[in-house]
């Protein structure tokens, strides 16, 4: 289920996604590698929209 009516992520996703972009600015500051990092959140935000989507076509 959406937490919100304006976009397709649930409570898990928001934070999961929220603690990814933390973690990316942490390690950008310290010069380190973020590409797997920002993979993780672009995977995540494809699946709850392709989950979203496949909702609104039923």
């Amino acid at each position: 289920m959406a937490a919100t009516s304006k976009d397709p992520h649930n409570v898990r996703e928001l934070a999961a996604v929220v603690l990814l972009g933390a973690r990316i600015e942490r390690r950008k500051s310290r010069g380190k590698k973020v590409k797997a990092l920002e993979n993780r959140v672009d995977r995540i935000r494809e699946e709850a929209q392709k989950r979203e989507d496949a909702k609104r076509r039923k």
